[in-house]
């Protein structure tokens, strides 16, 4: 079954943010930065989406999210 992974906390390490740092940037809770960073999450706001590419001038989505196969994810979860 394939879903979808979040890789914001990848984007965190990449950038040498904090969760607070990034909250800053994207006006987004320091919670709900923190939730997509573990995964935490059954629906994402395209609004969330377009505030971090912004701040981290992303053009490709799949910086921010990707597609995955759940059978390679240990445990069936990967975020």
């Amino acid at each position: 079954m394939k879903r979808v992974k979040l890789r914001v906390n990848e984007l965190l390490t990449k950038h040498n943010l904090t969760q607070a740092q990034l909250s800053e940037l994207t006006n987004i809770r320091q919670a709900a930065i923190s939730q997509l960073s573990r995964g935490f999450v059954s629906r994402v706001s395209i609004e969330h989406i377009e505030r971090i590419a912004n701040a981290l001038n992303i053009d490709d989505i799949n910086e921010i999210l990707t597609i995955i196969d759940d059978e390679k994810a240990p445990g069936g979860r990967d975020c």
